[in-house]
């Protein structure tokens, strides 16, 4: 008759040979090929399809246009429906989208001339933080926020020349636009 091994000696014995197990993989898979990152200069080559994560991402927010002046000032693209924030050194402190209105200032060189803290847009929408650089055909032009945060109506026909901001650009401007800041508009 056989002797019965106790419970311990068995959990014992399949807890070695487990172990063992797992120390054998780990050996193998350590003397194992390993993948290798691309080299940070390697390039597509033109048999390749790139796939969506392979093709190029933007770099940040567009630059800032040429010939756009010196120093500190306000950017504004007509084309691109785009502002800048240019502090003294020349360098883009803040860029972001606008809504122009329907009269469009000619490319140049202006200043603020007059600030409004709130009024009612010659949309009738309720605007605050209202930076006045130009006159257009009549129109005065600046920029302003609306005070809900809302991008303007539809004109129906009728001159604008406010370029409405995002809330949080509107506070922006308004904070670094004082009067005689240097405002340059280009195409």
């Amino acid at each position: 008759m056989a002797a019965l091994l106790p419970s311990w000696a068995w959990v014992s014995g399949l807890t070695v040979a487990a172990t063992a197990a797992v120390v054998a993989l780990a050996v193998q898979a350590d003397h194992g090929p390993r993948p290798a990152a691309p080299a940070a200069h390697a390039r597509p080559t033109a048999s390749a399809s790139p796939t969506p994560s392979a093709l190029p991402t933007p770099s940040g927010p567009p630059a800032l246009p040429e010939a756009s002046g010196v120093g500190r000032r306000i950017v504004y693209s007509v084309q691109a429906h785009r502002v800048w924030l240019v502090d003294a050194t020349g360098e883009s402190s803040r860029t972001f989208t606008v809504w122009p209105g329907t009269v469009n200032p000619q490319p140049g060189r202006y200043s603020i001339a007059k600030r409004t803290e709130a009024t009612t847009g010659s949309d009738g929408v309720q605007v605050e933080h209202i930076t006045y650089f130009t006159v257009a055909s009549g129109v005065n032009i600046g920029f302003s926020n609306a005070v809900d945060g809302s991008s303007p109506p539809p004109a129906n026909g009728a001159q604008t020349g406010g370029i409405r901001l995002h809330k949080e650009d509107g506070a922006a401007l308004w904070s670094f636009g004082d009067l005689g800041t240097r405002v340059s508009v280009v195409e």
